[in-house]
C-alpha cells in the first residue's frame, strides 16, 4: 500500500470516524448538561424562548457599534477566511465528489479557477490571523498551544490543497496524498480543540440569548 492508498483508506476512514463519535460526544456532552429552571416571570413583553435565542445568535455575527472600529480587522478577516473555507470545501469538484461517494448529496460546482483564487485569498487571511495573534499583546497572552496547533490543522489542507493543483513542490500523488491526510489531521483534532466552535457557538449563544431576553434584556 503506498501513501496516497493509505491517506484515503485507512487514514481518512479512521479520521472521519473519530470526527463523527467525537463531535457526537462533545454535543452530548453540552445537551445533557443538568439545567436549573429559571422559576421567575417572564418579563412583560419577552420574546419566547426560541426566538431570544436565535435572535442573539443573529446579532453577535456583527460586534456591537461601541466595538466595531476596534474589532473591524478580525471581524472582517474572520468573514474572508470563513467564507473563503466554505467557498473551497463545498465548491470544488473533486471536493462535492467527494462528498457525494460518502452522503449522496450533490450540486453544481464553481469554476476551479474561481475557488483557486479564493483559496489563496483564504490562505492569506489565515497567515494574517496568526501574524495578528503573534503581534497583538492581549491574544498573545492569552493563546495558547491549542490556538495555535488548531490554526495549523486549518491552514494545513489549504495550502496543500493548493499546491497539488498547482503541480508544486512534489509529485502529484505525493502532494494528495499530503493533502488528505491533512485533512485527516484536521477532522480528527476538530472535536477536542477550539474547532468545535463551529458547532458549539450556536449553543452558547443560544443559552446566553434565552436567559437575558427571559429577563427582557437585549445582548
Amino acid at each position: 500500500m503506498d501513501l496516497l492508498d493509505f491517506a484515503r483508506g485507512p487514514a481518512l476512514t479512521a479520521a472521519l470516524a473519530v470526527f463523527v463519535l467525537g463531535t457526537l460526544w462533545r454535543l452530548a456532552g453540552v445537551l445533557l448538561l443538568p439545567r436549573l429552571r429559571d422559576r421567575s416571570p417572564a418579563r412583560e413583553g419577552a420574546p419566547p424562548p426560541l426566538l431570544g435565542a436565535l435572535g442573539t445568535v443573529l446579532r453577535k455575527m456583527w460586534p456591537r457599534p461601541e466595538f466595531a472600529q476596534a474589532t473591524r480587522f478580525m471581524t472582517i478577516n474572520s468573514y474572508v477566511f470563513h467564507l473563503g473555507l466554505a467557498v473551497v470545501v463545498f465548491g470544488l469538484a473533486p471536493h462535492i465528489l467527494f462528498i457525494r461517494q460518502l452522503l449522496g448529496l450533490h450540486w453544481p460546482a464553481l469554476p476551479s479557477n474561481l475557488v483557486y483564487a479564493v483559496g489563496v485569498v483564504t490562505l492569506a487571511s489565515l497567515l494574517a490571523v496568526l501574524v495578528r495573534r503573534l503581534t497583538h499583546p492581549v491574544m498573545r497572552l492569552l493563546s495558547h498551544a491549542g490556538d495555535y496547533l488548531s490554526w495549523l490543522m486549518t491552514v494545513l489542507p489549504v495550502a496543500t490543497g493548493l499546491l497539488a493543483s498547482a503541480h508544486l513542490g512534489a509529485r502529484y500523488e505525493t502532494l494528495l496524498a499530503l493533502h488528505v491526510l491533512s485533512i485527516a489531521a484536521f477532522l480528527i483534532w476538530f472535536p477536542f480543540g477550539k474547532l468545535m466552535h463551529a458547532f458549539l457557538f450556536v449553543f452558547s449563544r443560544g443559552a446566553t440569548g434565552m436567559r437575558f431576553s427571559h429577563r427582557g434584556v437585549k445582548v
